[in-house]
């Protein structure tokens, strides 16, 4: 994209954040940075990309609260992460995230693994052991 045809769409996801930079073609033909306040398409994308996630939420939360998941599928779908992101988070394989997401499983995990995913899902413990007093 040319420089001059970078969008500035002024997005209210921005909204309080300023501008971000992005790459664009210049005169000479080199790539050059470009502040840009956003696109509008991009909005629209980012927006239904957190309405999945908030409905993924809502979702696991009621599944955690009638003992069909673990509290984690609830956590990991709040802070926007799917299974990828939470493994590589956490610094498991996948697959031992998947069977933590079993409530026979959660039960069972060790103290420190709770409190690595508390941590990282910047949460008190017993949100996380307590989930159906707490949320």
């Amino acid at each position: 994209m040319e420089k001059k045809r970078v969008p500035q769409d002024a997005n209210k996801t921005y909204s309080g954040y300023g501008t971000k930079v992005v790459y664009a073609v210049d005169e000479a033909g080199r790539y050059d940075r470009v502040q840009t306040t956003g696109w509008e398409v991009e909005e629209i994308v980012l927006r239904d990309v957190v309405g999945d996630f908030q409905e993924k939420a809502e979702s696991a939360r009621r599944r955690a609260m009638s003992g069909q998941t673990s509290p984690i599928e609830y956590f990991m779908h709040k802070r926007y992460l799917d299974l990828t992101g939470l493994a590589k988070g956490m610094g498991i394989a996948k697959w031992r995230v998947k069977r933590h997401l079993k409530p026979s499983v959660f039960e069972k995990l060790s103290p420190s693994v709770m409190q690595r995913y508390a941590e990282l899902f910047d949460i008190d413990l017993k949100m996380l052991t307590h989930f159906k007093e707490n949320v």
